[in-house]
C-alpha cells in the first residue's frame, strides 16, 4: 500500500473549470463564457510581443521594475509597493500562503470567486463561506463570521460573477471592523471597468491591513499572457516578494503590459464600449423578461426562472454557436452570466434567448 498522500485539504479543492470555447459539432462559435475583452489588446501591446521575440532566449527581469513604474505612474502609487504575478490568482496563491496555514481561517463571500477557497486549502487553511444579501457583499455577515483565527478576507469589489459591488464607506467600515490579525484583501480584476475606481488605493494609504489586486486579464485583454498585480502595505508586499518565484513572468508578458497600461487613449475606449453594449444588453433582456442586477464590470448576471430553465438556455444558445457561463458552482444556478462582447454578439445573444423564450412560452 502506498504511502504517498498529498497534504490536508489538496483533495478537498474541486478541480477549476474555465469557461469552455468550443461546442462539439458547431462552428464559428462566440465566446462569452471568460470576461474577455472582445477588442481585444492594445495594438500597442501586441507590437511589444512582437518586438520582445528576437530576446527570448534571455531571461527576463526579476524585479519587473519597469512595469511598476508604468502602474505607479499611471495609477499615482509607490512601486516600491506593488508586486506582479501570473494574473492576479498568483498574487491570491502567495497571500495565503504566507498569512494562512493549518488553524487559520480565510472568509469568502458565497458567491465569491473560486480561487479564494481553493488557495485557502492548498495552504492548508480553512475556508470559511459567509453570505451575501441579494447577491452584494454584505459587510456585517463578514464581520460576523471573524474569529480570532481569521487571516484573510477576500472580496471581489466588483464582485464575480455578480457584478455588484459596495462603495467605499462600506469597504472601510470592513477594513476598521476586523481583527487585527486579519488582512482585507481586495480583489479589483474588474475595478477598471468603473469609471475613477480607485480599486481601494486610498484606504490601503491610511490602513497596514489592507491589499489589492489587479488583472491584465479583463479590460487589457492579456488574459492569454497573465499578468496581474497587488498593491499593499510595504510590509506585507515584502512579505510576498519572499515566496515570489525570481522569473515568474516573461518578457513578452512584461512588454505586454507595459505597452498596454501606457496606452490610456485605448484603455478610455475599450471602457466606454464596454459601458454602452453593457447597458444594451442588460436592457434588451429585461424587455424579455430576464432580469439582471446592475453590473459594475463586464458581464451581466441574467436569472431565469429556475435552474431548469437557464441550463435549457445554455443548451440551446450553445446550439447557436453562443458560449455563456453557467454559475451553479456559484451556487447561482437559476443564471447565466453573459461576457458583454461587441455589438454583433450582443445583438445575437439577445436575438437568441428571445427565441428560446417565445418557444419556451
Amino acid at each position: 500500500m502506498s504511502l504517498i498522500t498529498p497534504q490536508p485539504g489538496i483533495m478537498d479543492i474541486a478541480l477549476y473549470q474555465g469557461g469552455a470555447a468550443h461546442v462539439p459539432g458547431v462552428s464559428n462559435v462566440i465566446k462569452l463564457s471568460s470576461n474577455e475583452n472582445p477588442l481585444g489588446p492594445s495594438p500597442k501591446a501586441i507590437a511589444a510581443v512582437q518586438n520582445s521575440a528576437a530576446q527570448i532566449h534571455r531571461y527576463p527581469c526579476t524585479d519587473h521594475g519597469a512595469l511598476r513604474q508604468a502602474i505607479g505612474a499611471v495609477h499615482g502609487l509607490n512601486p516600491e509597493q506593488i508586486i506582479c504575478g501570473v494574473g492576479s490568482d498568483e498574487i491570491i496563491t502567495f497571500l495565503c500562503q504566507t498569512y494562512a496555514g493549518p488553524g487559520d481561517e480565510v472568509i469568502y463571500t458565497e458567491h465569491g470567486f473560486a480561487m479564494y477557497r481553493i488557495s485557502a486549502l492548498a495552504a492548508g487553511a480553512t475556508p470559511v463561506e459567509v453570505r451575501e444579501r441579494e447577491r452584494v457583499t454584505d459587510v456585517d455577515a463578514i464581520l460576523a463570521g471573524c474569529t480570532d483565527r481569521t487571516r484573510l478576507v477576500f472580496i471581489a469589489n466588483p464582485n464575480n460573477p455578480t457584478g455588484t459591488m459596495i462603495g467605499a464607506s462600506e469597504v472601510a467600515r470592513l477594513a476598521e471592523g476586523l481583527p487585527s490579525q486579519a488582512i482585507l484583501v481586495l480583489d479589483g480584476a474588474y475595478a477598471e471597468f468603473v469609471e475613477g475606481f480607485d480599486g481601494g488605493a486610498a484606504l490601503i494609504a491610511e490602513r497596514d491591513n489592507v491589499v489589492m489586486t489587479r488583472t491584465f486579464s479583463k479590460l487589457y485583454g492579456l488574459g492569454g499572457l497573465r499578468v496581474g498585480w497587488g498593491y499593499g502595505p510595504q510590509a506585507i508586499i515584502d512579505v510576498l516578494n519572499r515566496v515570489r518565484g525570481p522569473f515568474n513572468l516573461s518578457s513578452s508578458a512584461l512588454a505586454a503590459a507595459e505597452a498596454a497600461i501606457h496606452d490610456t487613449a485605448y484603455v478610455e475606449y475599450c471602457r466606454a464600449q464596454n459601458a454602452r453594449w453593457r447597458t444594451w444588453l442588460a436592457e434588451a433582456l429585461a424587455e424579455i423578461g430576464v432580469p439582471s442586477d446592475t453590473s459594475c464590470a463586464n458581464f451581466i448576471l441574467a436569472r431565469f426562472a429556475d435552474q431548469a430553465e437557464a441550463e435549457a438556455c445554455d443548451s440551446y444558445l450553445q446550439a447557436r454557436g453562443l458560449i455563456v457561463r453557467r454559475v451553479a458552482g456559484y451556487k447561482l444556478p437559476r443564471a447565466l452570466r453573459i461576457t458583454v462582447g461587441d455589438e454583433i454578439a450582443c445583438r445575437r445573444v439577445v436575438a437568441a434567448i428571445a427565441a428560446f423564450k417565445g418557444g419556451a412560452t
